[in-house]
């Protein structure tokens, strides 16, 4: 039985290390950073809480099943890959848009974005299936 030190420390540092976790990915296309590096700090996230309580706990926690995630992300990594295609590009060509979200400012998106999304998501599907598969082995 896990102690109620892990319990709670837990609880009070999945929300700064989800955060820490969404910053490498959004900080890693000019610094660095990015989809896998984020993915392991959000894998090692949910990794650590099921240490702290079980596998099952964290599979609901999830909502999703983590090949569901890694198979989406695998889906998005691609998909940012033949966006370029479609307008004549060779695979992977980078392609930006404005966005302009009003009072919140005017931001620069583009297909890199995605494609770290996409490693993101893979990365944390693969890790904790195989994390919670142990788990629930042991």
């Amino acid at each position: 039985m896990p102690s109620l030190i892990l319990r709670t420390a837990t609880l009070y540092l999945m929300p700064m290390l989800l955060l820490l976790s969404a910053f490498l990915l959004l900080r890693g296309h000019y610094l660095p950073g990015g989809g896998f590096i984020g993915g392991l700090v959000a894998a090692a996230t949910f990794s650590l809480h099921c240490l702290a309580f079980s596998a099952q706990a964290t599979r609901e926690l999830l909502r999703v099943p983590p090949v569901s995630l890694a198979a989406v992300g695998l889906l998005t990594a691609l998909l940012s890959g033949v966006l370029s295609l479609g307008e004549g590009a060779p695979f992977l060509t980078g392609r930006w848009g404005r966005l302009d979200a009003g009072v919140l400012g005017v931001y620069d998106l583009g297909t890199p974005l995605l494609f770290d999304l996409g490693i993101y998501l893979v990365v944390i599907g693969a890790t904790l299936s195989i994390v919670t598969s142990l788990a629930e082995e042991a």
